[in-house]
């Protein structure tokens, strides 16, 4: 995810390890309401509905005074906006708004003159009406009525120009907040963060580089899980990566070769994850720094393996020699959850953590090697930070032994030649109880995992987990559960054991997009096709072996090289699978197809950037619109791209200057407890950007996207240099209106990682590695104290909080 280098090893996702000969391969434009001037937000019904006299009154009665009222007139707004019914009474001792009709809403402060609720989400055109009454000195009660009419939702904000600044930028109408930042104490024990490069102690401080994120409700007194709480709750993230420049007094230092002790540990606990509490408050949204909830999971923290690479010989160290457990969990990037009630944390570019000395293949089997050269662990490597150079002061410590992955001693159980095994897993997390220990999945397979997304939750059916493996040339899978769904196990005591018995067992499948449209999934299973022991590149034994060696797998089943598959995202409609498609500068002419069909050259300044350098979002409508299905239909939902660059072959999603983008990596539909994520779901893209980064920050757009077969068939003209060729594709219809951009990042930013509370009123957003090219002396942003207008600080990267200013759903 992240575009970092990281000092002596990997480049994340921007190198290709796929040497296989394999084939190389919204809708609804904004309503422009007659009523514009009398919309919206929390207005008045005086200015929402102009409160024309509707008087029902009785008249006047015996033994006292009458109430008169009145409600107002008919008026308009959307789905999820938020309205406010403002009544008049004279004469009353109480009032009362109470709906009489439509879809049902909450009324706040229903017992007042200004009652206030959120439009429900409707497909048409839709009345509520609502009756105000009061009860004057006589006791006689007197009402009025009004009606609401509800529209479908839309998007409801005008589109932020892009902008380099050095701070987080949102449409007029929202507010942004800082929640949890690199460092901020997650106990009272722990002291504040000094940002001088001299805080220690990061197994009970916020790590580094936040990305992937989760809300998990709870009880406002009871402390116990509540889905449907939006008020407070527990955010799991992940923690991807670290900006060393920060992170001590003068940068990183090595000392005769070898990295200081103090300064790896350091390191190493800024990766992981964080669970933390969080609350709002008539003040806004906090963390609960004492909380008992609140936990870090880092790359030494205990875990155990599951499914069918348990115990596996590929799986035994010295700290596990019968190869049933593990430490630590790293480079976590994107991310998914369950049904019941954990999430899942995914290891994306683990392979550059790897030393690996300059003779180990002498020692090792052609499999062996084959495994390192598939995965990208060279033999030489030197491994990112160097934490394998560290003497630990404690005598007989692993800790940093662990990260020297070379043939050592007489076999597995007296090393860590096995340790890169262990990484690049789902790993399940139960963020309601800081004791259960992290369980790593091996039947989601072993690969760069940029997330595990699920679908299918339907009694009866088998549950099923989206995956994307970010480098480039690499492939989309998806996991099918041996084990059909029983609703009753999403609120399970035990939800550990409900994870053994939906992900240890299932089947493995890697996509093939064909030329005409259509796709099919392919099984990796062992003994089937030409996942086999004959097969001449890797030689399969097992179906752990498969797991373990899955890109092996996926290139002997055939599926489609990808321009770096990074974030899926189910729409919770229509059940239509969108992946981003972050980029590819080492696609040309000669070697696009139809799911990955440009080469072509994208000037920034005076440099050329060429492949794909600006990326795609592709979809898929599996056969019968049932996820289990081994078929599909696919086309190109948006192609990255300047709106400055050629629109016949190039921008082909016609972007202009409100929507243009590059690199598209996060991905999330709203959730369907609230309007953003029914009838027409809303969803957001976000960006880890290089090439449009003389343009603007990284940014998050917002869209409503049609469906797969909207657009049509394009044959375009790809040009790098002196090369040239046709490629035919699938394009569906332009976006226009229906994709806006909603957020711009500060300085140096990647922007990822996004979740919402169950009424979509709250998002939360993380903002990862500002300034990230700067050094301890001279950084290059000050965020997120300069959000409010602080200068002269290190940058952080933090969790953000976006509310809409009048109360209703972000982004309608």
């Amino acid at each position: 995810m992240s575009e970092i280098h990281l000092t002596g090893s990997h480049d994340d996702g921007n190198v290709e390890l796929n040497t296989s000969s394999n084939p190389t391969f919204g809708s609804i434009i904004e309503q422009r309401q007659s009523r514009r001037g009398i919309l919206g937000g929390m207005a008045s019904v005086a200015a929402l509905f102009g409160l024309a006299g509707c008087d029902d009154s009785n008249g006047g009665g015996v033994g006292g005074t009458t109430a008169t009222v009145q409600a107002g007139t008919t008026g308009a707004t959307t789905s999820g906006k938020a309205v406010t019914l403002s009544g008049t009474a004279s004469g009353a001792s109480s009032v009362q708004w109470i709906q009489e009709s439509g879809p049902a809403v909450v009324l706040t402060n229903a017992n007042s003159n200004t009652a206030t609720f959120i439009a429900p989400s409707v497909a048409t055109a839709t009345n509520l009406v609502f009756s105000f009454s009061a009860s004057g000195g006589n006791g006689v009660a007197t009402s009025a009525t009004t009606t609401v009419s509800v529209g479908p939702a839309a998007l409801g904000f005008t589109a932020i120009p892009k902008n380099l600044l050095d701070v987080v930028t949102v449409p007029a109408g929202y507010s942004v907040s800082v929640l949890y930042r690199l460092g901020d104490p997650i106990n009272t024990a722990t002291p504040a963060y000094a940002n001088n490069g001299t805080d220690t102690g990061f197994a009970t401080r916020a790590g580094d580089h936040h990305d992937g994120l989760y809300f998990f409700g709870l009880g406002a007194t009871s402390g116990l899980r509540d889905d449907s709480s939006s008020a407070r709750g527990l955010l799991a993230m992940n923690h991807e990566n670290i900006t060393p420049a920060y992170l001590h007094p003068n940068g990183p230092t090595t000392v005769a070769g070898a990295r200081p002790e103090a300064e790896a540990i350091k390191e190493i606990e800024c990766h992981g994850v964080s669970v933390i509490e969080v609350l709002r408050g008539t003040t806004g949204w906090s963390y609960v720094q004492n909380s008992t909830f609140n936990r870090r999971i880092t790359p030494l923290t205990p875990m155990a393996l599951n499914g069918p690479a348990r115990g596996d010989a590929q799986m035994r160290t010295v700290f596990s020699p019968t190869g049933v457990a593990g430490r630590g969990t790293l480079n976590n990037c994107a991310n998914g959850y369950t049904p019941w009630g954990t999430y899942l944390t995914c290891e994306e570019n683990w392979a550059g953590y790897f030393r690996r000395s300059s003779t180990d293949n002498a020692a090792r089997t052609a499999k062996e090697i084959a495994n390192f050269n598939r995965y990208g662990i060279a033999q030489g490597a030197s491994g990112a930070n160097a934490w394998a150079s560290v003497t630990p002061a404690t005598a007989g410590s692993t800790v940093f032994a662990k990260w020297n992955t070379s043939a050592l001693g007489g076999d597995a159980t007296q090393d860590f030649r096995n340790e890169a095994n262990q990484f690049g897993w789902v790993v399940e997390v139960d963020p309601y109880d800081v004791n259960a220990v992290p369980r790593k999945r091996t039947a989601l397979a072993r690969m760069g995992h940029e997330g595990a997304w699920p679908a299918n939750f339907v009694a009866g059916r088998r549950p099923v987990f989206y995956m994307g493996d970010d480098s480039r040339g690499e492939y989309f899978y998806k996991f099918v559960s041996a084990t059909p769904w029983v609703a009753a196990d999403a609120q399970a005591a035990d939800r550990m054991a409900i994870g053994d018995k939906y992900l240890d067992n299932g089947t493995l499948y890697v996509a093939r997009y064909d030329a005409n449209g259509t796709g099919v999934w392919l099984p990796l299973v062992f003994g089937q096709g030409f996942v086999t022991s004959a097969y001449a590149a890797y030689s399969f034994s097992s179906q752990a072996d498969v797991l373990i060696n899955a890109r092996h797998a996926a290139d002997a089943a055939g599926g489609t090289k990808m321009d770096r598959p990074e974030w899926a995202a189910v729409n919770p409609v229509n059940g239509e699978v969108y992946l981003t498609l972050t980029n590819n500068s080492g696609r040309t002419p000669s070697t696009t197809d139809a799911a990955n069909p440009r080469a072509y050259t994208d000037p920034k300044g005076a440099a050329n950037q060429n492949g794909n350098p600006n990326g795609h979002i592709i979809r898929l409508r599996e056969t019968g619109n049932t996820p289990e299905a081994v078929s599909f239909t696919w086309d190109v939902y948006a192609f990255g791209a300047g709106s400055d660059l050629n629109a016949t072959n190039i921008n082909l999603s016609g972007l202009d200057a409100t929507n243009d983008f590059s690199s598209p990596d996060g991905l999330w539909f709203g959730r369907p407890q609230n309007a953003s994520g029914l009838v027409n779901p809303l969803l957001w893209i976000q960006t880890d950007d290089g090439a449009f980064t003389d343009q603007t920050n990284n940014q998050m757009l917002l869209a409503q996207p049609g469906i797969v077969g909207d657009g049509g068939a394009r044959t375009i003209s790809n040009t790098v240099g002196a090369a040239t060729g046709t490629q035919a594709t699938f394009v569906g219809k332009a976006p226009g209106l229906t994709l806006r951009r909603f957020l711009v990042g500060p300085k140096e930013c990647e922007i990822t990682g996004i979740d919402s509370t169950p009424d979509g009123r709250t998002i939360f957003v993380n903002i990862q590695h500002p300034g990230e090219t700067g050094s301890a002396t001279t950084p290059t942003s000050a965020w997120p104290a300069s959000q409010t207008g602080g200068t002269g600080s290190r940058p952080r990267s933090a969790t953000i909080v976006i509310t809409k200013d009048d109360g209703g759903v972000v982004g309608l």
